[in-house]
């Protein structure tokens, strides 16, 4: 286990918050992560922020290939050390919203997997870039806020229920593994941490007609929350449909005028999704 005090000490590593830069240290809690990813020499894992590398390693032990997106290129040197042993880790200083995923997985024949430590800031547009990305991904195994992983799991007509619930729900089958404490990680995080699985599946996606209008229409039922979908979308600029629209398709789908997003299932959005896609085209 990567010893991470002596580390940042060694390499005169001084944390940045807006980074959210709170490294794992608990070598228990590594191993229970690795054990959701049901890793083989098959599988090709990417990790975004590994920080100074001490999940990394642990994965490279049992995949064929990890390939480390780190965005701080303070953090490079350490992280060279630590995986030096390595040859099938690759490291790539970049910001992994800007990095062509496509072209990081294109040659590899085997499994796909997202297992990361998420830079709290920035979590739901990364894993979200993951799940609208057309990627051969077959799980992702993310450590998150714990208010995260609950939206993540939500169902309709409850507060924690949100975009990210169904576009979450959309992709795939998300379970929470098991939580984790703030004691686990230099500096101690101000927040409760979760460990969340989710496993991807075509099950909804092949029943999208559009995958844009879909989270367009997901986006704009759950921006101004307390409001109708006929209000909600009817002022959204990314749509552009009127709200007589909205109130006949509501009518098909035997939903009242009243209908908020909030009370909508994964299926319900789908239906939804497709009766605009067809007024819009």
């Amino acid at each position: 286990m990567i010893n991470t005090n002596e580390i940042l000490n060694k390499y005169d590593l001084r944390l940045t918050k807006t980074l959210g830069q709170n490294f794992l240290t608990d070598a228990n809690i590594i191993r229970k992560i690795i054990d959701a990813g049901e890793l083989s020499e098959e599988d090709l894992i990417i990790e975004v922020g590994p920080g100074i590398g001490a999940l990394t390693v642990s994965l490279a032990e049992k995949a064929g290939k990890v390939i480390a997106i780190e965005i701080d290129k303070k953090l490079i040197p350490a992280l060279k050390e630590t995986t030096a042993l390595f040859k099938n880790i690759d490291l790539i200083h970049a910001d992994a919203l800007k990095v062509d995923m496509a072209q990081l997985i294109r040659g590899w024949h085997g499994r796909v997997k997202v297992i990361s430590n998420l830079p709290y800031y920035v979590t739901t547009p990364i894993v979200m870039m993951f799940l609208e990305g057309d990627y051969p991904i077959e799980r992702m195994v993310l450590m998150v806020q714990k208010e995260v992983a609950q939206r993540m799991v939500a169902r309709p007509k409850t507060k924690d229920y949100s975009a990210l619930s169904v576009g979450v729900q959309a992709a795939g089958i998300p379970q929470i593994m098991f939580n984790v404490s703030p004691n686990c990680f230099i500096p101690k995080p101000e927040v409760d941490s979760t460990v969340v699985r989710i496993i991807l599946t075509d099950e909804y996606r092949k029943k999208i007609s559009d995958y844009e209008i879909f989270h367009e229409c997901v986006k704009a039922a759950f921006s101004q929350r307390r409001k109708t979908l006929i209000n909600s979308m009817g002022s959204s600029l990314s749509l552009n449909i009127d709200k007589q629209t909205i109130k006949d398709i509501l009518k098909e789908l035997n939903l009242k005028e009243q209908t908020r997003g909030e009370e909508l299932s994964v299926d319900q959005f789908i239906s939804l999704s497709n009766l605009v896609t067809e007024r819009i085209n």
